[in-house]
């Protein structure tokens, strides 16, 4: 394909890529570098060796300044999180552009550890900078990542349970897939938690530091694989990268399971995501149901066409940061709103009332309302309505009702 089709892993104390098609991954280090006396940044091992020489300042962990609305200095400037994000980015794509000899994006897969919505925000920001279109720009979480790069592996490897465990700079922490099958759809969910928080790269520069890191995985992997049917094991991080020193945990994990390790399988799974993005047709037909997904379908009942419709809103399985819809009604004898909320456990179906209180009195089906509904995560839904009046009779208010809804 004449473009590149990118992943990017991206947490602070790296960024791993990983381009479509090409087994290459790059890792390159959460760190950002600023000549001095001239507009000029580096990044990753350049920043290092710029910074040493005395050439200029460096910056470590650019996105930790958005998440924590801090200014950089540097050279007597500020810098604030997203112009960093914009110079860290645009290092590391021309960085992937030299490599792969081609200037043009295709598509843009962001992985992050967790779905924190300023980082969010401010890589939109960045697509901006970088000329990359939103519509070619997605940001996901890790757990839908590791789904991505699970599902397109040979469908023996995810018959069963799959479990990752992930051992980097940022500590241990542990993902588990699971498949539904049903008669319409098949969904698949995915979790993640931390594991011990006292184990850390920095143990296994020792032999008994490595033991002690060896007997909590072993500790761990057997509260986690306890009593379930996996069909395979995976392994990430660089903390794997040798696996040697944890003979025991290798043990138990490997009874009766296939065992795989991957180099930056987040940011692979990214890219095998900007892949389907390009295809007219998903090659994965499923519900996703992880973080940075909704876990429930929220739907209205309308009147359309004299006959009751029930009016999906948004979908299990959408993205909360993408999920957002404009839609006009008009009142028939309505003070409220009714939202049916539909949890994947269908039993525990609920509705939610909306009142609309303070829209100006008119006869029957002479309100129009313009009703726009979004997301500030995965769990609670924005409702803003908005009085559009009808027509030149009945001239619209400023009257606005807003309302966050827990789901």
């Amino acid at each position: 394909m004449d473009g590149l089709l990118i992943g990017l892993d991206l947490c602070d104390d790296y960024g791993q890529v990983s381009v479509y098609g090409r087994d290459n991954v790059w890792t390159i280090p959460g760190v950002i570098c600023r000549a001095k006396k001239q507009d000029q940044w580096y990044i990753g091992d350049e920043a290092y060796s710029v910074n040493l020489s005395g050439e200029g300042v460096m910056i470590e962990k650019p996105a930790s300044f958005v998440r924590k609305d801090k200014l950089a200095e540097a050279d007597g400037e500020s810098f604030d999180g997203v112009r960093l994000m914009e110079e860290y980015l645009n290092g590391i794509l021309n960085l992937i552009k030299k490599e792969c000899e081609t200037d043009k994006v295709i598509q843009m897969v962001v992985a992050l550890p967790h779905m924190d919505s300023k980082v969010m925000d401010c890589l939109l920001y960045c697509a901006d900078f970088l000329g990359i279109p939103r519509s070619r720009f997605h940001v996901i979480s890790r757990e839908e990542s590791f789904l991505y790069y699970v599902l397109s592996q040979k469908k023996e490897i995810w018959a069963g349970q799959v479990g990752l465990f992930d051992f980097s700079q940022r500590g241990l922490r542990y993902f588990e897939m699971k498949v539904q099958r049903g008669l319409k759809q098949t969904t698949v969910l995915s979790d993640s938690e931390e594991l011990e928080e006292g184990i850390n790269l920095d143990m296994l520069e020792s032999t008994s530091g490595a033991r002690l890191a060896d007997k909590a995985l072993c500790s761990c992997s057997e509260r986690l694989l306890a009593k379930k049917m996996f069909s395979s094991i995976l392994l990430t991080g660089k903390g794997f990268e040798k696996p040697f020193w944890a003979s025991d945990f290798m043990k138990v994990i490997g009874k009766r399971r296939k065992i795989y390790s991957e180099t930056g399988l987040f940011a692979r799974g990214a890219a095998r995501k900007a892949a389907d993005c390009q295809e007219a047709e998903t090659a994965f037909p499923y519900v996703m149901i992880c973080e940075g997904r909704l876990k429930y379908t929220i739907s209205m009942e309308v009147i359309h066409d004299e006959k009751p419709t029930q009016l999906v809103i948004a979908a299990s399985g959408d993205s909360w940061y993408e999920a957002k819809s404009t839609l006009d009604f008009i009142l028939d004898n309505q003070e409220k709103l009714v939202f049916q909320i539909q949890p994947l456990d269908s039993r525990k179906k609920y509705d939610v009332t909306m009142k609309l209180e303070g829209l100006p009195k008119r006869p029957n089906r002479t309100t129009r309302i313009q009703m726009k509904v979004g997301f500030r995560d995965e769990n609670t839904m924005a409702v803003v309505v908005a009085d559009r009046g009808f027509g030149e009779l009945f001239p619209a208010s400023d009257i606005v009702i807003r309302r966050e809804i827990a789901l």
